[in-house]
């Protein structure tokens, strides 16, 4: 049975928590050269044969690089996500109700689409 000390103990952990904040940082650093649109395949491939080869320093290098860009491309792609999320409630959830379907027959009616009778025959069909 191996007993460690409390400074060993501590050590291991710390190793261990700066191992994993490397992965962390070398899972997004890859993620974002897939990402990229503004690079072509021969940089891609070049940059993950960089992290291959000299892991640290190709993992720090591309951040110091590519840090603004990282940042602004995952940003873009939250707000993408949130505009389809956006987008996908509203189609599920149908219109605004009758306040809506009364506000589209007033600018039709405004726009001489449709006559008054028309217009208060939609509104009492949103109301009813």
């Amino acid at each position: 049975m191996v007993v460690l000390s409390l400074s060993e103990f501590v050590w291991s952990l710390l190793i261990l928590f700066f191992m994993v904040i490397y992965f962390m940082m070398l899972f997004q650093v890859i993620g974002d050269i897939f990402r990229r649109h503004d690079e072509n395949g021969g940089k891609k491939a070049l940059w993950l044969i960089f992290l291959l080869v000299v892991p640290f320093l190709s993992l720090f290098i591309y951040v110091v690089v590519n840090g603004q860009g990282m940042q602004e491309r995952a940003m873009r792609d939250v707000q993408q996500s949130r505009q389809a999320m956006d987008e996908h409630i509203r189609t599920v959830a149908g219109g605004g109700g009758a306040a809506d379907e009364i506000s589209q027959a007033k600018a039709l009616l405004d726009s001489g689409a449709i006559s008054q009778a028309e217009f208060e025959q939609l509104k009492a069909k949103a109301l009813g």
